[in-house]
């Protein structure tokens, strides 16, 4: 079912867009229907995904009213799909095997996945409620190379409605070049239900941003964070973030998951050093 109401949402056509308002609201309960049925039949426990379930869904948020093209409807369906896809990954319990834990409770954990390969899973507590994480990760998303070294810069080449936007992001090299700079051009859809948001991605296209001198075009996704008040404690905020990339050119598979591993346990750190600065700027 999913797929098809993609495909309506994606492909509709010139002479339908006075339509395309009711189409997006009956694609949204449709999906939102086939989260239901996820939630119910997922192993292992999904609270939180009941949670934003039951808050009227994340798929039907409110769209603008103004009518999107059928390019920028292709890009929320993109968005969308890479949400859907994520939270099922992090629905299933089984098979997680732990790659990293660190002194602070931080742990990375990773699962191989047939039609995605090797993907990763951070855990952490971050000590700052959920509102000053989540300003930070998507209103203030292009100041993102400001306090994390592993990310040269985050534009944001189109923004799509209140949820989605087009963006390009440049990884800084590892240290000694071990790998080259790479970039993204991905499609992000962040929702906020509530208490728990979800902030999803995956890469895709834009004729805007061709592939860049220096820079090989590596590709992410689905990849998906998940924030989430601590249960009894509502000034720290519980991150979950599950990465998914392909880096492209000739390198190890250790050397990937070193790298891809080490780097979510870096940025832990380095949010949270960023949100602390930020909270003694405000005081």
């Amino acid at each position: 079912m999913l797929p098809a109401t993609f495909k309506l949402c994606a492909a509709i056509s010139y002479r339908h867009l006075r339509n395309m308002t009711g189409l997006r609201r009956q694609a949204a309960v449709t999906i939102s229907q086939e989260l239901s049925k996820f939630a119910c039949h997922s192993t292992g426990p999904s609270t939180w995904i009941n949670q934003v379930r039951r808050r009227s869904s994340l798929l039907s948020s409110r769209l603008e009213e103004k009518p999107f093209s059928e390019m920028e409807m292709s890009y929320v369906k993109q968005g969308e799909e890479a949400l859907q896809k994520s939270l099922s990954i992090l629905g299933d319990q089984d098979g997680w095997k732990t790659e990293t834990v660190v002194d602070n409770g931080d742990k990375v954990l990773s699962k191989v996945l047939p039609d995605v390969g090797k993907v990763f899973r951070l855990e952490v507590v971050v000590d700052q409620p959920l509102d000053a994480v989540y300003s930070e990760l998507v209103d203030n998303m292009e100041q993102m190379g400001d306090w994390n070294p592993n990310v040269k810069e985050v534009k944001i080449l189109q923004k799509i409605g209140k949820d989605t936007v087009i963006t390009h992001e440049k990884a800084a090299a590892t240290p000694g070049n071990i790998v080259g700079p790479r970039d993204f051009v991905s499609v992000r859809c962040s929702k906020r239900r509530g208490s728990t948001c979800v902030l999803a991605g995956m890469s895709t296209k834009y004729g805007a941003m061709p592939e860049q001198e220096g820079f090989i075009r590596a590709e992410n996704g689905p990849t998906c964070m998940i924030l989430r008040p601590l249960p009894g404690s509502p000034s720290q905020t519980k991150l979950t973030w599950l990465l998914s990339i392909d880096l492209k050119g000739w390198l190890p598979k250790t050397i990937i998951n070193q790298v891809l591993s080490q780097t979510q346990v870096d940025f832990a750190n380095h949010l949270r050093e960023r949100l602390a600065r930020t909270v003694a700027l405000n005081c």
